[in-house]
């Protein structure tokens, strides 16, 4: 079992040779693992081509959702977009927001940071800012966010509960979150989990679907939904890798899988205590 420091440095090595690779070979080879499939899946991203903001290079192709398609960002909102690798969300966000708003990206990856400046620098924008942080304990003040976004990153972060729990803290109270994220549905076989770990630690964080949704809830969020949900499909040469035809015919037939969700939910106004001798 590998300790929190070592599934950090890992990721952030990870990312690191990522960020220095293309889109079409990121997605070729597992978000720049090399491991993977003899053709070219576009196994988790959606396509953000026909979205106002949209910049071809700041799109590495590793997200599992369009989160700020959904996220009812507003002209002068701010927005805080959680692993905000090369600036895809954030600027999409931008837009949004306009010149009367703010953008922040955090991404815990220095490689990262540095290929966002760059791309907010050819833009010429001037109200999108990229900071390097953890965003188990972000970068900015309290109740500062309208909204937060953030697309397939939580499930590469060991503690999951600290992130949701930061969320809270930077919204400001009436503000709301949109998070594309991986998760999952029954018991994967070990062999296939070995194999999903491949994808650039895409699924190697994952939890259960169920136990996501509660650690949102039990944070103090509220009107929680779904906005959108996928399965993730992973080829069979991929599968073949680790499972016998017959263990691959009984995942496609059974219960259990992963999959992408766009999960929404508020920070609202704490409600007043009422009962007598309730309150500090």
């Amino acid at each position: 079992m590998q300790t929190d420091k070592e599934i950090k440095d890992l990721v952030k090595q990870k990312y690191s040779e990522i960020a220095l690779q293309d889109k079409e070979t990121n997605q070729s080879s597992c978000c720049g693992s090399g491991c993977c499939s003899t053709e070219m899946y576009n196994i988790m991203s959606d396509d953000y081509s026909t979205l106002e903001g949209y910049n071809p290079d700041a799109d590495l192709g590793l997200g599992c959702g369009l989160p700020t398609q959904f996220a009812k960002i507003q002209p002068g909102y701010t927005v805080i977009d959680l692993g905000s690798g090369a600036g895809n969300d954030c600027f999409v966000a931008r837009k949004e927001v306009g010149d009367s708003g703010k953008v922040i990206g955090i991404d815990f990856t220095p490689a990262m940071i540095d290929l966002a400046r760059a791309n907010a620098d050819k833009l010429g924008y001037n109200n999108v800012e990229f900071r390097q942080g953890d965003i188990e304990k972000m970068p900015v003040g309290g109740g500062i966010a309208d909204v937060v976004v953030s697309n397939c990153v939580l499930n590469l972060v060991p503690n999951k509960d600290g992130v949701i729990k930061e969320i809270y803290r930077v919204l400001k109270t009436g503000g709301h979150f949109s998070i594309s994220d991986i998760v999952l549905e029954g018991n994967l076989p070990d062999k296939l989990r070995q194999a999903a770990e491949m994808y650039a630690g895409c699924v190697s964080g994952a939890i259960q679907k169920q136990v996501y949704l509660e650690l949102i809830s039990s944070n103090g969020f509220k009107n929680m939904t779904i906005q959108k949900e996928k399965i993730i499909h992973i080829p069979d040469d991929i599968l073949s890798n680790y499972l016998s035809a017959e263990e691959i015919s009984a995942f496609r037939n059974g219960d259990s899988g992963i999959y992408s969700i766009t999960v929404y939910a508020e920070k609202l106004q704490a409600e007043a205590c009422c009962a007598p001798g309730c309150c500090s």
